[in-house]
């Protein structure tokens, strides 16, 4: 029965409500369903969960089992909870005075908020069949989908055009022009103009956190686990070999892992097509880098760095960040928007050319592995994040397993051992050359990268014996030390 009469059999529309309902309590407890077989007030919480999540029905004098037990204070119930839950929660909702068979109960109909509900203070949330209170980074995410912004749309407190590392501007006015996705004009505009119209500044006039994160000198500086862990393991998890970092602004961070990838990590068998020399990746380079995009964009960064663990038969790939709400991975494995974790991040990478707006990420890389002839990866939830395992090319099992490292190549191998340069260290080797006195900052403006990325490439160079630093910091100069790379 509704609430005004314990008759409603004239109501048309009442034998189609109870048939509803009833099929509602016969499916017992779920998302949307709570039985309780008596009133308490605790049960507020459960009623500010439904709120925050999509809404939901509690019945009142119902056992866990969807056995109506009645309550004998249903009246009184019927005028006390409404007033309890607008001066709790401050939220209006339906309640219903039904009877079966001579039990009386209560159905209280909770309507989605589309504002973020606390009850003393606490934020709570229905999740399946159970309430959950939110706090740490959960909060902070459930509070930022109210409002409709996601964590890198927040300010980047005390942090200043200053902290805006040119470079990476123009780095990314060229990827983006050489697509056509944005005016080559806009790249004349002053830094602030500039931010501003890729709306990388607050409301409120502030740098956005995916400001710092694409287009800072020093993003650490403000997050610190904005950096990339790639590890080679041998003969297990516990066989760490040897293992780099990649740090500095995401938007340049996926040339410097491919590149350390190629020069360290992997291998690029040689064949011939006629009299032409070909190196390969081992494995297809557009789908490995179309992933590393994916776990920039969608990666929690108040959580740990990205990892890449390399083994001998398969690479893994792990992001800390959760899926969008009721999304698995078969949502990602069929078509579906693109509802990216940091959709600043996921915008300039869309402008700059690296990725598509359409949510095709994943058919993408699987495509690209099962069309070269690979298993698709595979993809799973864990840990609070997203594992992707990559397989590596049987067929060069024997070259992978010969492959030598910087830690275990003897210090008296000879120098002509040494592992060849990647693109971005030739480049730097070139400059150098010409010029034996020339900072890392030239050599930055000069290859349009960031200080951090020519302070890494730099920094490999050293370890391969290629170069090194002598005399002091503001008047030494480069020595060559391997002068077959001068020869090449």
């Amino acid at each position: 029965m509704d609430n005004s009469s314990f008759n409603n059999s004239l109501d048309p529309s009442f034998k189609k409500r109870e048939d509803e309902r009833k099929k509602l309590i016969a499916n017992g407890e779920s998302e949307t369903i709570e039985f309780k077989e008596s009133w308490r007030d605790e049960y507020l919480k459960w009623i500010c969960g439904f709120a925050n999540a999509q809404g939901g029905r509690i019945y009142i004098g119902i056992n866990d089992s969807g056995k109506v037990t009645g309550i004998t204070n249903a009246k009184r119930l019927l005028v006390d909870i409404p007033n309890k839950i607008v001066n709790a929660l401050g939220i209006v909702t339906d309640i219903n005075f039904l009877e079966e068979y001579g039990e009386k109960y209560l159905e209280i109909i909770v309507n989605p908020s589309s504002v973020p509900i606390s009850y003393k203070g606490v934020f709570h949330y229905r999740s399946g069949s159970t309430k959950q209170e939110l706090n740490g980074s959960s909060l902070q995410q459930f509070l930022l989908k109210k409002v409709g912004k996601t964590w890198d749309d927040l300010p980047c407190e005390n942090a200043t055009l200053n902290d805006i590392d040119r470079r990476a501007i123009d780095y990314f006015f060229r990827k983006a022009s050489k697509i056509n996705r944005i005016s080559e004009d806009a790249k004349n505009d002053d830094l602030k103009t500039t931010l501003e119209n890729l709306n990388l500044f607050t409301d409120s006039g502030k740098l956005k956190n995916a400001t710092l994160l694409l287009f800072g000198k020093k993003p650490a500086k403000f997050f610190p686990c904005v950096s990339f862990k790639i590890g080679r393991f041998i003969n297990g998890d516990y066989d760490l070999r040897f293992q780099d970092v990649v740090e500095g602004n995401v938007l340049q961070m996926a040339d410097i892992i491919m590149d350390t990838l190629k020069s360290k990590y992997l291998i690029s068998p040689i064949r011939y097509e006629g009299l032409q020399r070909i190196e390969e990746l081992e494995i297809p380079e557009e789908s490995l880098r179309e992933a590393i995009f994916n776990s920039i964009i969608h990666k929690d960064y108040t959580g740990v760095p990205i990892q890449l663990s390399v083994y001998n038969n398969k690479l893994i790939l792990w992001n800390e960040g959760l899926l969008p709400e009721k999304w698995g991975i078969e949502t990602l494995l069929e078509k579906h928007p693109s509802r990216p974790h940091n959709k600043n991040i996921a915008d300039i990478f869309f402008k700059a050319g690296f990725i598509e707006a359409w949510g095709r990420g994943i058919s993408k890389i699987t495509k690209g592995f099962v069309d070269s002839g690979f298993s698709a990866p595979v993809f799973e939830i864990t840990m609070g994040g997203i594992m992707v395992t990559i397989q590596r090319n049987l067929k060069f099992q024997k070259e992978i397993t010969q492959e030598t490292t910087p830690q275990t190549t003897p210090k008296t191998t000879p120098k002509t051992r040494v592992p060849a340069l990647t693109r971005k260290e030739r480049e730097i080797f070139n400059l150098i050359l010409k010029d034996n006195s020339i900072s890392k900052e030239k050599l930055a403006k000069k290859l349009f990268i960031s200080i951090n990325g020519i302070k890494y490439h730099i920094k490999n160079m050293v370890k391969k014996t290629i170069i090194s630093w002598k005399g002091a910091s503001k008047s030494g100069h480069w020595e060559i030390i391997d002068k077959k790379e001068e020869d090449k």
